[in-house]
């Protein structure tokens, strides 16, 4: 942002929703300037584990989740596209998209994702069965994060 002055305003709207929506960080671009707003977490870094020598677990440590490594590199794992919230039904009472033991088709919506207020729903990238799904509703999710697996 070189010779351009930083709009506070928007680094602190930036900044409320990272807070708002639990989020570790949150990129915004518009014509060619970048804005990016990074909170500290306690989160593990999965990267730093041998697979040879431990039976490693990834874990938000703020919230508990584990998910072990075997299931992140499982070839039908559904890793989230983006950062925002998660939401397993089309609207709050509603029966969620998949339970465990659903049967899904291609291009089925598994679940919705919301990022900056819009709605996003995440197909499946193949037909099968839902065997693990390790999101609530509600919650906070991160880029790449593990969602469910389809076998």
């Amino acid at each position: 942002m070189t010779g351009s002055k930083v709009d506070s305003d928007l680094v602190r709207e930036l900044s409320q929703l990272l807070e708002d929506n639990n989020l570790t960080e949150l990129e915004w671009s518009k014509d060619g300037e970048t804005i990016r707003v990074v909170r500290n977490k306690n989160v593990v870094d999965i990267s730093q584990f041998n697979q040879s020598t431990q039976s490693p677990i990834s874990q938000d440590v703020s919230k508990g989740n584990q998910v072990p490594l075997s299931d992140l590199d499982h070839p039908g794992a559904v890793n989230s596209p983006m950062v925002g919230t998660v939401y397993v039904a089309p609207e709050p009472g509603a029966e969620p998209f998949v339970k465990v033991g659903t049967k899904v088709s291609e291009g089925q919506t598994l679940l919705i994702i919301e990022a900056m207020k819009t709605m996003n729903p995440i197909p499946a990238p193949k037909a099968g069965v839902v065997t693990k799904i390790f999101v609530t509703d509600s919650s906070p999710v991160e880029f790449g994060q593990t969602l469910l697996v389809i076998e």
